[in-house]
């Protein structure tokens, strides 16, 4: 089923419930949204000539006209490109062409960097909102498309150990299954409610914008179009039933605004959390705050949303033996997910032994987009190998280790230290470099930098100004180093290969 006939049925059943919002300020209902929805994707498949199939790229800060354009998408039979809008102008160049995206919607801001770097396959680029945005709306309505099941729907972009992004594909049927379990296991959703989109609609928040179509919820979109903790407090005020998905440098923010603990949170419903590691004196100060209103999910973008869950009943049974443990847990999995720790052989290991964590199920991904060597070792057996490592309790509780991938999460964003190594080294005065994450109270982790001079160099050739302008130049910002470390050299094993554990070593002496 086309995931637009979520859309088209909220519209058919309930037509007069208010749809999108911006800041406080109801723009439209069920019926007008679906009705702007159905005539931008009459422009796309007729003005544009996009074909079912075709992709169209979002690099967008979160305002009303991402949900219009994203389901627009879907309801003329095309795939969505989600893109971070915090990207470099190279990086959404490469998205761009790997993915051979034919239209892209981009703000301002974005539109500019893309325009810089704009790839030969791109035939428009529409900025969004801009002066031709409403000219957009003026074609005959179109009926959704009748895709199938399997059909690309959401083409995500995440990186693996090399640093170069790998486009995961998911279908209809997968972002379906992550909205059925959305409801069997994260939280119900009523007309009444809404959903705060105040972390990016390109990762998790968008993708929670699915369930509460289905049931005809208010979209909230933050005037700031991002998050603001004394703007959220002010929507927590102007709405009821609101909910929203936080990394947890969100949560902590949240937490310590002078306004947590006097203002009017009577609109604050259920806040979701997830995409980096959550500490647990941090999940109990917010307990403390805003009382039973959590739940933990873990994910990838390879499983959206959709491998385990720690629900509200969990964090509030102070009663149990083993309350703080399952509290620093992320739940069990899922209605829809089979969940294993396995050994390096893919058999399943017993509760309290560590390995890695393998995943199956209809919200696993179909693979990665135009490469087959990557999707047999990721979903190798028919699992889904996350790479990343834990162990279950008795119960089911899993406890995530580590991240075997060695990626970097910071602030909720994923950081791929070969990604920015590479662009270190570009430096002519670099011979090596590694880079790890150490953990910061407020963003989760921050990026650290070893670097080795090349020999014979005069002192300060090599500078943390002119490396951060080198990073500046190829790479979004939030990924550059917090910090560099000159080393005479690199700690390694008999192979060469750079031992990354040494260096986390070094920084938590």
């Amino acid at each position: 089923m086309n995931l637009a006939r979520l859309l088209a049925r909220s519209a058919a059943a309930r037509g007069d419930r208010p749809a999108l919002a911006l800041g406080p300020r109801v723009l439209c209902d069920y019926a007008g949204l679906a009705g702007r929805v159905a005539r931008l994707a009459g422009t796309l498949r007729g003005r544009f000539g996009l074909q079912p199939g075709d992709r169209v790229a979002l690099a967008m800060a979160n305002r009303p006209e991402y949900l219009e354009a994203l389901f627009a998408a879907w309801w003329a039979g095309l795939a969505a490109v989600p893109m971070n809008a915090k990207l470099h102008g190279r990086e959404f160049r490469y998205m761009l062409e790997h993915s051979g995206a034919r239209l892209c919607f981009a703000s301002p801001d974005q539109a500019a960097a893309i325009a810089a770097e704009r790839p030969d396959g791109l035939a428009e680029l529409v900025e969004v909102p801009g002066r031709d945005w409403e000219r957009l709306f003026e074609a005959e309505p179109l009926a959704p498309f009748e895709a199938d099941d399997d059909a690309l729907a959401w083409l995500f972009y995440t990186s693996g150990t090399t640093g170069r992004p790998k486009g995961a594909m998911l279908s209809h049927r997968n972002l379906l299954a992550m909205t059925a379990c959305y409801f069997a296991d994260v939280d119900s959703v009523s007309p009444d409610d809404a959903i705060l989109h105040a972390a990016p609609l390109s990762h998790g928040s968008g993708l929670y914008a699915l369930p509460h179509v289905a049931q005809a919820a208010l979209q909230v979109l933050p005037e700031s179009g991002g998050f603001e903790p004394a703007e959220v407090f002010e929507l927590f005020a102007a709405h009821r039933g609101l909910g929203f998905f936080f990394a947890p440098t969100m949560v902590k923010r949240l937490v310590e605004h002078p306004a947590a603990g006097s203002a009017d949170t009577s609109g604050f419903k259920t806040c979701v959390y997830g995409g980096g590691p959550m500490y647990l004196a941090d999940i109990e100060r917010a307990l403390a705050v805003f009382g039973r209103r959590f739940v933990q999910i873990y994910g990838q973008g390879e499983s959206p949303m959709t491998i385990t869950a720690l629900p509200r009943p969990e964090h509030g049974a102070t009663q149990d033996a083993r309350y703080r443990e399952r509290l620093a847990s992320v739940g069990r999995a899922q209605l829809l997910v089979d969940l294993k720790v396995a050994d390096g052989s893919g058999a399943a290991l017993p509760p309290g032994e560590t390995g890695e964590v393998l995943v199956r199920g209809p919200s696993v991904m179909l693979g990665y987009w135009r490469d087959e060597a990557a999707s047999a070792r990721g979903l190798a057996g028919g699992w889904l190998h996350t790479g990343d490592l834990g162990s279950l309790d008795a119960d089911g509780f899993l406890t995530l280790k580590d991240r075997s991938k060695d990626v970097i999460i910071s602030g909720g964003s994923n950081i791929y230290p070969r990604e920015v190594e590479e662009v270190l080294l570009r430096h002519d005065g670099v011979l090596e470099c590694s880079v790890v994450g150490r953990p910061h109270a407020d963003w989760g982790e921050a990026v650290v930098a070893f670097v080795v001079v090349r020999p014979g160099l005069p002192e300060g050739a090599v500078t943390p100004a002119a490396l951060d302008a080198l990073c500046l130049a190829e790479i979004a910002r939030f990924k550059r180093p917090k910090e560099y470390r000159f080393v005479e050299s690199l700690p390694k094993n008999n192979y060469g290969k750079v031992l990354k554990t040494e260096l986390r070593k070094l920084l938590a002496d």
